[in-house]
């Protein structure tokens, strides 16, 4: 592999394990439209920090924990909150790209991808940020599981549950973040999306549907990477592309019908 290319493959690489992860928890709480909301206020925050000479992350973070605060506030937990979320994020991002010198072709790169744009600072956010959302979740997997299975349980024994569920939400802002910041909206859609359908339809259990999570993430993202580069294509399409097929592919796999998903092991 070309020098130029290392940084941002093993940027990329990062988030290909990490995003299907948090969009299983998404898809288990039935807000899997969060990264396409989230991701749309990330790229308007991305464009709007770079308009006042900040690097794109720092914008693309604060646009997601912004809607990541504002449904916290509002009190909903439901994709309705995350359409909203797209039509301000893509109104903003125009508008910014509008009334800015940077223009409709940055706005379009955040939309499409940007992945051989991204640098070793690049990597070292996204490294922080899958080793910040590793540790997170062993500690906030078991209480969104029980929310979602036993949402009785919170209420009758009084427990704090808003700090799973805020921590959660900024976790997953962050994550988004990253990915938007790095690959653009559309790519980190598809890995957030694709791979835990796949896991929940595919996977007998938590544990196995997160380790198939991740894989067809890190498989996808590599298949991307190289069909990308050695036929000269823009990374953002050929990735979503990818996912699509993989999906394809896994509705011919036939799984016999006592193999149902099991929420057990859930570390």
């Amino acid at each position: 592999m070309d020098s130029l290319f290392v940084a941002p493959f093993f940027a990329g690489l990062a988030l290909a394990l990490m995003l299907p992860l948090v969009g299983n928890l998404l898809r288990l709480r039935d807000e899997w439209l969060a990264t396409l909301g989230l991701a749309h206020l990330a790229a308007a925050g991305a464009l709007l920090g770079m308009a006042l000479h900040l690097p794109s992350f720092v914008g693309a973070l604060a646009g997601a924990l912004t809607g990541a605060g504002a449904k916290q506030a509002s009190g909903g937990r439901s994709n309705s909150a995350y359409g909203l979320m797209i039509l301000a994020g893509w109104a903003l991002t125009l508008l910014v790209a509008a009334n800015t010198a940077l223009g409709d072709a940055l706005a379009h790169a955040l939309i499409d991808g940007q992945l051989y744009f991204a640098g070793w600072r690049e990597f070292v956010i996204d490294a922080v940020v899958l080793l910040m959302v590793l540790s997170a979740l062993r500690w906030l997997t078991l209480h969104l599981i029980a929310a979602r299975l036993f949402p009785e349980r919170e209420r009758a024994n009084k427990l704090p549950a808003w700090r799973w569920h805020l921590g959660f939400d900024f976790l997953a802002a962050t994550a988004i973040a990253a990915g938007t910041a790095t690959f653009g909206l559309m790519a980190s859609f598809a890995l957030i999306f694709v791979p835990p359908w796949i896991a929940f339809r595919r996977a007998p259990d938590w544990r196995r549907a997160q380790w198939l999570a991740a894989g067809i993430g890190v498989a996808g993202y590599g298949a991307a990477f190289w069909l990308a580069l050695a036929f000269d294509q823009p990374f953002g399409p050929v990735l979503v592309a990818v996912l699509v097929l993989f999906f394809g592919v896994t509705t011919l796999w036939r799984r016999p019908a006592s193999a149902d998903f099991q929420m057990t092991d859930a570390r």
